[in-house]
C-alpha cells in the first residue's frame, strides 16, 4: 500500500477536498509558520514542513491525530505522539530524528492479543496512505501483511560483547554492532524492534510484554510500557515495567560470567584502591577455616572467602561474608522457618524503617551447592504473616559483581552514597520489583520438568514460584497470590535446588474439636 501510494502533497490536496465534500466526517485542524517550526526541539526536514505548513493535524469520526505540540506537549523518547488508537488503549507515534520523521508504529500492549505494528516507514508516506484509506471509506487501522521479531536488548547486547551470532536477524546473523550501541547492557524487561529493512509495510512485530494481566492482577494493576524511538529511527525499545501485575513471560538474564568470583575480588579491590572513603574490604579466611565450618564451602566461594571476609560500601549494609557476626543473629523460629542449619549462610542486615531483612546465601543441603542470594524479612511474624522474599543475585559472586558495577557508576558523579542507596532500594523485599507469579504446586502435577515435578510433593495448600527465568531482582509476593488464603500463616519457606525454585507452605488449620453438649432431662 505505501510502497507507490500519492506523494505528501497529493495527500493534503486531497484531504483538503474531502473536508471540503465531508465536513461532518473530517475536519482538518491549523498549520503551523515556519517561525513554530524552527523554535520546535527537533529539525523538521522539508518534506515534513511542506505538510505542517499546510495542516497541524485532523479529525474523523474515529480519530484525531496532532502532527505537532500544542500548548505544553513536548517530543520525547525520540518520538512524537501523533495520536491515540483503539479508542485510548494504544498509541500512534513517528520518529523525529535528525535527518527526517520516520517510521510511523502503532503500539498496543494491551489486552489478550497486544499488537505493535510499523505502519510505514514515514510520516509522510505515512499519510498518503491514511489520505488514500479515507478517501476509499476505510476507517480501521492497517493491519500487518509482514512480520518480523523482537529481540531481547539483553541478549543483542551480550552476543556483541562475546562475538557470537544470532543478533536482531535471528541464529545465523552476524551482530548488528550499531544495534548494540543502542542498547548499552540491555535490560531484561526491554526487547528491540529492528526499524530497518523491514520486508515491507504494514509490518507487525512477533512482541508481547512480559506482564500478565491474566490469573488476577496483585495489586493495583498499573503495569505499563514505555516505548522509546532510538538511533534517528533505526530501532523501537520496548520496556515492560510491571507494576501491580505478576510476570507473565520468562526473560533474557545477564550472563554471569564463568570466572564471577575471580572478577569479583578483582574488581572490588580496584575499587576500595581508587575510592578509599567509599569502599572498604576485609581480609579474608583461610582453607583450614573455611574446612572446620558447619557446611561445605564449594571453590567459586573459596575464591571469594579467601581474599575477602567483609565488604563495606557507603550507603549499602555492610556485607559480612565470614561466620559470627552480630548482624547475623537468627531468631529461633525465624531460623526453623527459613530451613534451619546448613540450608543457608547470612549475609548482611537490613534496615528499612523499622523494619529489617536478612540478605542469605541459599544452600542445598543434599549436594552443597551455594547458589541464589535472597532477602528475607527478619521478624518471624511478619514472614509468618505475609510471606515474602526478594531475589537478589543467582550466586555470591554474581552480586558482588553488581555491587561493584553500581559502585563505579556511583564513583562517576557526585553523592556517592546517595546514589548508592536509591540503585539498591530492591534489597529490601517487596520494594517495587517485578512480582513472580506464585502458583498453586498441583498446577505442576505431570510436568516434565523435574524440579517442577518434585515441587508438587509438598504439602497441600503450598504455592511456589520457578526463579530460574525472571528478572533480578524480583519480588516474589505469595500473600498476593490469588490462592494464598487471606488468613493463612506460614509454617515454612522451602527453596529447591539452592533456590531455583521457591515455595511457601502454609501452616496447617487445626480442625475444630467438636463440643459434646449435656442434654438436660
Amino acid at each position: 500500500m505505501y510502497d507507490a501510494g500519492p506523494s505528501a502533497v497529493d495527500a493534503v490536496r486531497g484531504l483538503k477536498e474531502l473536508a471540503r465534500e465531508r465536513p461532518d466526517e473530517l475536519e482538518l485542524f491549523e498549520g503551523f509558520t515556519d517561525a513554530e517550526l524552527d523554535g520546535w526541539a527537533v529539525a523538521v526536514p522539508e518534506e515534513v514542513r511542506g505538510v505542517l505548513r499546510e495542516i497541524g493535524g485532523l479529525e474523523t469520526e474515529d480519530h484525531e491525530y496532532r502532527f505537532g505540540p500544542r500548548g505544553r506537549e513536548v517530543f520525547a523518547d525520540g518520538c512524537w505522539t501523533l495520536g491515540e488508537t483503539d479508542f485510548g488503549e494504544g498509541s500512534l507515534i513517528v520518529g523525529v530524528g535528525a535527518t527526517g520523521w520516520g517510521p510511523v508504529v502503532a503500539v498496543n500492549p494491551w489486552g489478550s492479543d497486544p499488537d505493535v505494528t510499523v505502519e510505514a516507514p514515514d510520516f509522510s508516506t505515512w499519510l498518503a496512505g491514511f489520505a488514500e484509506r479515507l478517501a476509499d471509506g476505510v476507517a480501521d487501522r492497517p493491519r500487518g501483511t509482514f512480520s518480523v521479531p523482537a529481540t531481547s536488548t539483553v541478549a543483542l547486547a551480550e552476543a556483541d560483547e562475546t562475538g557470537e551470532t544470532g543478533g536482531a536477524g535471528g541464529a545465523g546473523v552476524e551482530v548488528d554492532r550499531e544495534l548494540a550501541a543502542l542498547v548499552g547492557r540491555g535490560d531484561p524487561l526491554t526487547d528491540l524492534v529492528d526499524l530497518h529493512g523491514l520486508p515491507g509495510y504494514p509490518c507487525s512485530v512477533d512482541w508481547e510484554p512480559y506482564f500478565s494481566t491474566f490469573h488476577n492482577t496483585a495489586d493495583t494493576g498499573s503495569s505499563e510500557v514505555q516505548f522509546e524511538i532510538v538511533g534517528e529511527g533505526r530501532a523501537l525499545l520496548l520496556r515492560s515495567v510491571v507494576s501491580g501485575d505478576f510476570l507473565g513471560r520468562a526473560v533474557r538474564r545477564h550472563r554471569v560470567p564463568a570466572d564471577a568470583a575471580r572478577r569479583a575480588v578483582a574488581e572490588l579491590r580496584e575499587l576500595a584502591d581508587s575510592c578509599p572513603g567509599f569502599v572498604v574490604l576485609e581480609a579474608g579466611c583461610a582453607d583450614s577455616d573455611m574446612d572446620g565450618w558447619s557446611v561445605p564451602v564449594p571453590e567459586d566461594v573459596r575464591t571469594v572467602f579467601r581474599e575477602i571476609g567483609g565488604v563495606a560500601i557507603a550507603g549499602l549494609p555492610a556485607l559480612r561474608l565470614l561466620p559470627g557476626a552480630p548482624e547475623h543473629a537468627v531468631d529461633p523460629e525465624l531460623h526453623r522457618m527459613l530451613g534451619g542449619d546448613g540450608s543457608y549462610w547470612p549475609l548482611a542486615r537490613i534496615a528499612y524503617g523499622r523494619s529489617h531483612a536478612l540478605a542469605q546465601i541459599r544452600i542445598d543441603p543434599a549436594t552443597g551447592r551455594w547458589g541464589y542470594v535472597v532477602s528475607v524479612p527478619g521478624d518471624g511474624e511478619s514472614l509468618r504473616k505475609y510471606p515474602e522474599l526478594a531475589l537478589l543475585a543467582e550466586s555470591l559472586p554474581d552480586l558482588l559483581l553488581t555491587f561493584a558495577r553500581l559502585a563505579r557508576r556511583a564513583a562517576a558523579g557526585p553523592d556517592f552514597a546517595a546514589r548508592m542507596a536509591r540503585d539498591t532500594r530492591w534489597l529490601f523485599p517487596n520494594t517495587g520489583e517485578p512480582w513472580p507469579r506464585p502458583a498453586p504446586v498441583g498446577e505442576w502435577a505431570g510436568s516434565a520438568d523435574p524440579l517442577l515435578a518434585a515441587a508438587t510433593e509438598l504439602p497441600d495448600g503450598t504455592h511456589a514460584a520457578d526463579l530460574r527465568a525472571v528478572p533480578i531482582p524480583s519480588d516474589l509476593c505469595f500473600y498476593r497470590a490469588a490462592g494464598w488464603p487471606h488468613a493463612a500463616r506460614l509454617e515454612r519457606l522451602h527453596f529447591a535446588a539452592a533456590g531455583l525454585l521457591a515455595a511457601a507452605v502454609p501452616a496447617a488449620v487445626p480442625r475444630p474439636v467438636p463440643v459434646q453438649v449435656p442434654v438436660v432431662r
